[in-house]
């Protein structure tokens, strides 16, 4: 039975954007320079494991291999449910790139410092999707300046909210 449109806006509004899993330290360890949207290939009880929200890219990361792109280390909860069908957690998942992105993406990473890292894990019109970003590896000063940088906006913004209220 297909959704009313009430549904649907009732369910954007409440932000859900279909994500699954964030890999928050992307951020803090790279410079994202530019972002791809990549299809999953997955077995039955992985979408099952995904709806419902057991998922981790903590520890993943994008390898070209073969003229194909494949996501290493991304760990996926087995299904409860899935008795022996179940699949491996932490299995090698093809990702679902045109031929022409994934020679740029390969371009990319033959360069000195360069990597692809996965994201996000959401779903788009029913379809697994991963969020695979061309990243430059930070050094331990580029993070000790993003979180200087990080707290004196925040001061700031007290600062300011202070002098509101006031």
């Amino acid at each position: 039975m297909a959704k009313s449109k009430t549904q649907t806006a009732k369910h954007e509004e409440k932000g859900h954007d279909g994500t699954v899993a964030v890999n928050r330290r992307a951020s803090y360890d790279y410079f994202i320079e530019d972002r791809y949207e990549a299809g999953l290939a997955l077995t039955g009880t992985e979408v099952k494991s995904l709806r419902a929200g057991h998922a981790n890219l903590r520890e993943a990361y994008v390898r070209i291999q073969g003229g194909e792109a494949w996501l290493w280390n991304a760990h996926i909860s087995p299904y409860e449910q899935g008795n022996r069908y179940n699949h491996e957690p932490t299995r090698n998942r093809k990702l679902l790139l045109h031929a022409k992105e994934i020679r740029e993406l390969a371009g990319v990473v033959k360069r000195e410092g360069y990597t692809l890292v996965p994201l996000r894990v959401y779903f788009k019109n029913n379809r697994a999707k991963v969020e695979v970003a061309v990243a430059r590896g930070k050094k331990a000063y580029d993070k000790r300046d993003v979180m200087a940088e990080r707290d004196a906006r925040r001061e700031i913004e007290r600062a300011l909210a202070e002098r509101r209220k006031g």
